[in-house]
């Protein structure tokens, strides 16, 4: 009995030995196979956050040269946004390439093609600076963020030291803000949209010969022109940014079927929606209802910012709208656009601002976005030909 017992606990030593070996070559392979795998890529607001930081930094420490120091004040003293990578040319010290190649990344990150030109700008904080700055007092420099929700804002000194502020109070201290060029940014993402939605079939083709005579009979019944929802007002809640976020950037997807029966978006282009609270009077064309089949259409309106990148957004919103056929009736689209976003923008800073369901080419007077963010008031309106 001794010895068939003692077999058995040689075995069981064994196998437990055997498992021992085995799970710690599992685990070994385990964490060497942790080891290797890639880091995840940073989402496009955590490269251009660090991007704008990198490139705060160098003007921060080129600011020790006085004379320039005192370019750079002129410049902020007198204009609204300073495009710094061009006036960095009488820097020295290779500031200019640095700030280019600056432009470049933050290009890359947002999907837009670096051909853009420069997209860095400098700013004064806020008027309530300028006192202290004309008197003399040494500046700092700041990378503005992209995220709303931040209590603090990083500031750099001529010596490279970080000075953290309050982004909810506006310091005393003058502070430059480096950002990017919002508006050129916007134009350049739009473009990318638009050819982005070619390239999927978002944008209604050529129309067929039955389509085009078809068109010409409506066109000649309402006297050769086409309908249109014109916003007469419009605004937007305060949401109570940080000082060192500079105006809105704001555009709209505006999204229906097209004549050709598939799903089309429509970017248009807000860009007097710089500032929450306030009430803009643009009288723009939000819908030019020629370019649908149905009497309604849905809208939803977004913020650029640096956690933007156009080509992703246009192939989500693409791979998400393209599984939507028409029934022979509206399916409204701004669900699907919505769950389209991608998940870091929700996390990093909600791009998404308001959205207006079912518009019809009929609608006169105020409509409420459906997230209560804002309000705009519309109205037919004939485009007339000449």
């Amino acid at each position: 009995m001794r010895p068939r017992q003692s077999r058995r606990r040689g075995t069981v030593a064994t196998l437990v030995g055997s498992l021992l070996v085995l799970s710690a070559g599992q685990t070994a392979g385990a964490l060497q196979a942790t080891a290797a795998a890639p880091a995840p890529a940073p989402t496009t607001a955590a490269s251009v956050d660090a991007t704008q930081d990198q490139a705060a930094r160098s003007i921060a420490r080129s600011l020790a040269d006085s004379a320039w120091r005192a370019r750079v004040q002129h410049a902020a003293l007198t204009s609204d946004e300073v495009p710094v990578t061009a006036l960095a040319g009488r820097a020295g010290g290779g500031l200019k390439a640095t700030l280019a190649a600056a432009d470049r990344r933050i290009a890359t990150a947002k999907g837009l093609d670096t051909k853009v030109g420069p997209l860095l700008r400098l700013r004064l904080g806020s008027d309530g600076m300028r006192g202290a700055l004309t008197s003399g007092t040494a500046p700092w420099v700041a990378p503005a963020t992209s995220d709303d929700a931040a209590t603090t804002v990083v500031a750099y000194d001529s010596h490279g030291r970080a000075h953290t502020l309050d982004a909810r109070h506006t310091p005393s201290h003058p502070v430059y803000v480096v950002d990017i060029d919002g508006s050129k940014a916007l134009a350049a993402g739009l473009d990318v949209l638009d050819e982005q939605f070619r390239r999927y079939g978002l944008n209604s083709p050529t129309p067929t010969a039955a389509s085009q005579a078809d068109g010409t009979k409506r066109a000649r019944a309402a006297g050769a022109g086409f309908w249109t929802s014109r916003i007469t007002a419009v605004e937007l809640s305060d949401d109570e940014e940080p000082w060192v976020k500079g105006d809105a950037e704001i555009y709209t997807l505006v999204t229906g079927f097209g004549q050709d029966g598939q799903v089309r978006v429509d970017p248009v282009d807000m860009p007097y929606l710089d500032n929450d609270g306030t009430v803009y009077r643009p009288n723009q064309i939000l819908v030019n209802w020629s370019n649908y089949k149905y009497d309604l259409a849905d809208a939803v309106m977004m913020e650029e910012d640096g956690s933007t990148n156009y080509r992703d957004l246009a192939k989500a919103i693409a791979t998400a709208l393209l599984t939507i056929t028409d029934q022979g009736t509206y399916v409204p689209l701004v669900n699907a656009v919505l769950d389209a976003i991608p998940d870091d923008w929700w996390t990093d800073d909600p791009d998404y601002v308001d959205s207006w369901y079912t518009l019809a080419q009929s609608d006169n007077g105020t409509r409420y976005g459906a997230r209560g963010n804002g309000w705009m008031t519309v109205e037919p309106y004939f485009v007339q030909e000449f």
